[in-house]
């Protein structure tokens, strides 16, 4: 504990872990007050997210970069979990699926694109494990296939029964497909994943094993409560600062809900560990596509007023496609250099301009 008071103590970023009381006493006091509480949701995620990109950090030095990626993706994916299953209750089914889609494109081609541009700005070529990340990339494409196949079928007969069906089907097939790729990544084929050897050394001291993973859990719980704060207000607030709803489930949403893996990929790449960096963003989105978006289409048979299928609109599987071919073609080298992130970042953009200028008809 001595340890995490001293980190906060002298590290200014961390002094804005007082907006985490304020959002929780602001939603009590003025639950009304939508645009005050998604600024403070806000500034409440940043800290949180910097004390995750240590904890996680302090873990990968005890169990390597490509399991602390893991590990990472894991929790910082909770917190798109959270936000979804507050929109599904709430019956924003599109919303939901906004969120998921833009969370996939966002990991995959901005905080790529970005840990490709910070680390190149510091180190003229950087190196990582391609195996690891073409296998991430073929996951994430076998995803795509999925929620493609139901958008191309969607003008068959009795297509609403027939696409409940078809999702609940391949969910279940995305979800065995994952449990099988962690098996082969973690199991059988493990050292094929390991991390690129680099020159840099002299990383700050980690954390003892046991408080950075109750920090882990700790922050994750904590981001996920501001989460559901956030969810509630956005859309208003939104509209105060004249964004579109599809733009804001595409991007505002996914931006926040991977603030906690941004924070740890972009000090990652930094350091020259861009292992850590390409297995956080490529391992989110394919734990996303594989998992999060089939176990959300399963709960909303439990959480939500209707139940919801994998029929995305086409403009968000095309942008999903998009970004996972982006992301095959600039991994199969292997290494990375700036000007790689900045190709990479100016897909994102095209893809968030077209959303805010002309969000698509749903």
């Amino acid at each position: 504990m001595r340890r995490l008071l001293h980190e906060i103590r002298h590290n200014p970023l961390l002094w804005l872990l007082v907006f985490v009381p304020l959002v929780f006493a602001a939603a009590q006091v003025w639950p009304e007050a939508h645009t005050l509480l998604f600024v403070l949701s806000v500034l409440a995620i940043v800290p949180l997210a910097a004390l995750l990109s240590h904890a996680t950090e302090s873990v990968a030095a005890k169990t390597g970069d490509s399991v602390g990626g893991l590990l990472n993706a894991t929790l910082g994916n909770l917190t798109e979990l959270v936000i979804a299953i507050t929109a599904l209750r709430a019956g924003q089914i599109m919303l939901v699926k906004a969120s998921v889609a833009g969370a996939i494109v966002t990991n995959t081609l901005f905080m790529l694109g970005a840990s490709f541009l910070l680390g190149g700005l510091k180190h003229h070529v950087q190196e990582y494990n391609r195996t690891s990340a073409r296998v991430q990339a073929g996951m994430l494409f076998l995803a795509t296939i999925a929620l493609l196949v139901p958008s191309a079928v969607s003008g068959a007969d009795s297509a609403a029964a027939f696409n409940q069906q078809l999702s609940v089907g391949l969910g279940v097939l995305l979800i065995t497909a994952y449990a099988l790729g962690m098996l082969f990544s973690l199991k059988t084929h493990r050292e094929l994943f390991a991390s690129v050897e680099h020159a840099e050394s002299g990383h700050e001291a980690p954390w003892p094993l046991g408080l950075a993973l109750a920090t882990l859990a700790g922050v994750t719980v904590l981001v996920a409560l501001v989460s559901e704060v956030f969810v509630e207000s956005v859309q208003q607030a939104a509209e105060t600062f004249g964004m579109t709803p599809a733009f804001v489930g595409f991007i505002v949403v996914s931006l926040v809900g991977a603030a906690a893996e941004m924070a740890t990929a972009f000090a990652a790449a930094r350091k020259d560990r861009l292992d850590m960096s390409v297995g956080i963003a490529l391992g989110s989105a394919s734990q996303i596509a594989l998992f999060v978006a089939p176990v959300l289409m399963l709960l909303s048979y439990v959480v939500g007023p209707a139940p919801m299928d994998l029929q995305f609109w086409p403009g968000a599987v095309v942008m999903i496609l998009i970004a996972t071919l982006t992301a095959t073609l600039v991994t199969n080298s292997g290494r990375s250099a700036w000007f790689v992130g900045v190709l990479v970042l100016m897909v994102y953009l095209i893809f968030a301009m077209t959303l805010y200028l002309l969000p698509p008809r749903v």
